[in-house]
């Protein structure tokens, strides 16, 4: 079901195919808005490692994709998905979540650029388009490195 919203929300298999290659692995999250009876939002956590100086044991998590369906878009049912997704990590044990994106949208979130975290994408984008938000306090002081998605991500493209 969420594999046919996904398809639906973005225009093509991409996106849906990264989340069925992604379910099942641990830590992974998924939430979806529902809406007279049907799904209108989804959003998608899956764990990524810091290639660096960092702790075994910390839990970071890359959020995203995030999918609204066109006619449901601009009505916060997105922000309300990511809200209520970055909560249950918080809950879950996460100790921060890493997006790539418009930061104009996620800086209301509370994320920030990774390079000032001392974060580096294992992709070639802009360093304000990667970006971190530390669920616990100065959850990665002390910690520099490369953040590597897990290879599901490089099979959909």
């Amino acid at each position: 079901m969420v594999h046919h919203f996904n398809v639906a929300a973005f225009g093509r298999e991409n996106e849906a195919e990264l989340v069925d290659r992604l379910r099942g692995i641990t830590f992974t999250m998924s939430f979806v808005a529902v809406q007279s009876e049907a799904i209108v939002g989804h959003v998608f956590f899956s764990p990524v490692e810091i290639a660096g100086e960092c702790a075994a044991d910390l839990l970071v998590l890359g959020l995203g994709p995030v999918a609204v369906l066109p006619t449901y878009q601009r009505q916060g049912i997105g922000s309300l998905l990511i809200r209520y997704g970055l909560a249950e990590c918080d809950r879950l044990g996460g100790k921060a979540v890493v997006v790539l994106g418009d930061p104009a949208y996620y800086h209301r979130f509370g994320f920030t650029t990774a390079r000032e975290k001392g974060l580096g994408c294992e992709y070639p984008v802009p360093d304000e388009a990667f970006m971190v938000l530390e669920l616990a306090n100065k959850a990665l002081v002390g910690y520099i490195g490369v953040v590597k998605y897990r290879s599901e991500f490089n099979e959909c493209e």
